[in-house]
């Protein structure tokens, strides 16, 4: 289901958004969308090359299991 959200912006980031959604020929919200999920996209995941290079890192995933493992357990400072 869709959810109506309330977007305070300048005059200046409205126009500027409006300008790129026009460029696009897409409507303001779904050009905000798109570029709002785009940016976690590529600031939250790891590429597909980023992903091989995890892997492919034996003792990367050796600590990345060890720090699983210590997480569960409640082992650990947070560090903030």
């Amino acid at each position: 289901m869709s959810k109506v959200v309330t977007l305070r912006l300048t005059e200046d980031e409205y126009k500027k958004i409006a300008a790129a959604a026009e460029i696009e020929h897409r409507p303001i919200s779904n050009f905000i969308t798109t570029e709002v999920l785009k940016g976690i996209e590529e600031s939250y995941y790891a590429d597909p090359v980023e992903m091989a290079q995890i892997k492919s890192d034996k003792e990367l995933l050796e600590k990345l299991k060890a720090g699983h493992s210590d997480v569960q357990k409640m082992k650990g400072k947070l560090v903030g």
